[in-house]
């Protein structure tokens, strides 16, 4: 047999496999899945039904349709009051996992190295390595996933190439503040670092609150590659269509990966959501769609021996279970699945040295009936 050298060699199957397969194998209620279990508007998916039978059936162009592009350009300039150029400076991609790997394989030649703040989506770490990068990663602290700005600036040095940053966060359910990111602005500057920005839930955010894109701040807009997702947007992630916008000179070096990668995606769901997206109410509701949800779900489980800071973004709730036991998330998790019948996310596998805090993640991006059959099951631990 083939001796095998693998670049990959510490990856295994992920969390989010092994619970599904579990949560299966127990007929669990499942809120460990990142993805809504209700329809996208069907307003959408005519407009896709239109597209297919309109002849949007042939390759797009490499970097997306233009209409899609340019409509794109008007709606990042309306919320955050900068202009990208549809074309040199917008790309439409295979969903954001494929645009931040495309940003990362770009530029992370070996030995350079990645800051990346814990606990942080498990896609980020292996792009890096597979490309002979150093991972330096950074713990946000307490329970409330606060960034230490004095760790974050000694974490740099002369082989940082890049740092990720996500908000709003999953899994921790917080968003930067206008003030992180002055702090992180004044901190790269004069620098050459890129910044990759992971805000697939931009329009997710609760409270009366403000997504603080990166597009927002000059200094870091200059540097830095935006991921977002029509996916987690639109409630069709399994269309896996999203975009990634950055300045033309990063832009150029990003497409030159990108057009060998997938080359184009899905030209029939291009052209809906260009004609989609001219109705800004359509994303701009999101937030309070949302937050309705997590309400709802807190509002059941009110009553339980779990507790809670409320989530200011995604639709992610972290419940710490610290009055209940003091077994370790992973083995709460898989006992919640066997005994309970109700599935979740450790938070521990996405934290530096699998830090346990006690801490598991919930999604409620349900239909109110799951949450209700989990807020049931909850309240009677």
């Amino acid at each position: 047999m083939t001796h095998i050298d693998s670049k990959l060699p510490n990856v295994g199957t992920n969390i989010f496999t092994a619970i599904g397969k579990l949560a299966n194998e127990h007929n669990a209620v499942n809120l460990s899945q990142g993805f809504p279990n209700f329809g996208a508007d069907p307003k959408l998916l005519q407009l896709v039904d239109d597209a297919l039978k309109s002849g949007y059936n042939q390759y797009a162009p490499m970097q997306g349709s233009f209409s899609l592009r340019n409509i794109i350009s008007e709606k990042i300039a309306a919320l955050y009051g900068k202009t990208y150029h549809p074309e040199s400076e917008i790309t439409v991609t295979s969903g954001a996992t494929q645009a931040i790997f495309t940003a990362i394989s770009a530029f992370v030649r070996p030995g350079d190295e990645v800051i990346v703040l814990k606990p942080a989506y498990d896609c980020y770490e292996p792009a890096i390595e597979l490309f002979g990068g150093k991972t330096v990663p950074i713990q946000l602290e307490g329970l409330d996933y606060k960034l230490n700005w004095d760790t974050f600036k000694s974490a740099i040095t002369s082989k940082t190439k890049m740092v990720i940053i996500n908000t709003p966060h999953n899994p921790a359910g917080t968003i930067w503040s206008k003030n992180d990111m002055l702090q992180l602005q004044e901190i790269l500057k004069d620098t050459n670092i890129i910044l990759l920005s992971d805000e697939v839930y931009e329009h997710i955010v609760f409270d009366g609150k403000q997504h603080e894109s990166v597009a927002k701040y000059p200094d870091l807009a200059s540097r830095s590659f935006i991921c977002s997702s029509f996916g987690k947007t639109f409630h069709v992630t399994g269309w896996k269509i999203g975009y990634c916008v950055a300045p033309k000179a990063l832009m150029n070096e990003f497409q030159k990966v990108h057009q060998f990668n997938v080359f184009c995606v899905n030209h029939p769901t291009q052209e809906a959501l260009a004609k989609y997206l001219e109705i800004p109410e359509h994303y701009l509701n999101l937030g309070l769609f949302y937050q309705e949800k997590r309400d709802y779900f807190l509002n059941a489980i009110r009553s339980s021996r779990f507790k809670m800071i409320p989530s200011s973004g995604t639709y992610f709730q972290i419940l710490d279970y610290s009055d209940i036991t003091n077994e370790g998330d992973t083995k709460f998790a898989e006992r919640l699945i066997k005994d309970y019948k109700l599935a979740s996310i450790p938070v521990s596998v996405f934290n530096l040295n699998n830090l346990d805090n006690k801490q598991l993640r919930f999604c409620f991006a349900k239909t109110n009936d799951v949450l209700d059959q989990a807020a049931e099951i909850l309240n009677r631990i």
